[in-house]
């Protein structure tokens, strides 16, 4: 993630330690959703005939979560907030896409 002016802090707990919750704003969200090309979805499909790692799709789900934690920091500046609680991911993959979903609670902390 690039430096924001404002950055947020996400957080996966209830509270914020040591700072104090001033407001509660309400659900935030941010999607990544990535494809492979034609490439990697027929070398990992090779790959996956002799079983192991796979790391393209690896670096593919990692860059699909940093897509979704960018959108979902922007989402929470978009609506005032410095804090995102109770960050959770869920994900779904289709047939050569995956998509990853952060959301929490956006607060403004001091």
């Amino acid at each position: 993630m690039a430096a924001e002016q404002n950055p947020v802090l996400i957080l996966t707990i209830n509270d914020c330690p040591g700072m104090r919750i001033v407001r509660v704003i309400g659900p935030v969200f941010g999607t990544g959703v990535r494809s492979r090309n034609i490439v990697g979805n027929f070398l990992g499909g090779v790959r996956a005939i002799f079983g192991g790692k796979q790391a393209g799709y690896l670096k593919m789900i990692a860059q699909t979560r940093d897509d979704a934690l960018e959108q979902l920091a922007e989402h929470a500046r978009s609506l005032g907030a410095n804090a995102v609680l109770v960050m959770r991911f869920d994900s779904g993959q289709g047939q050569a896409m995956n998509e990853v979903t952060a959301y929490g609670t956006v607060a403004v902390v001091e």
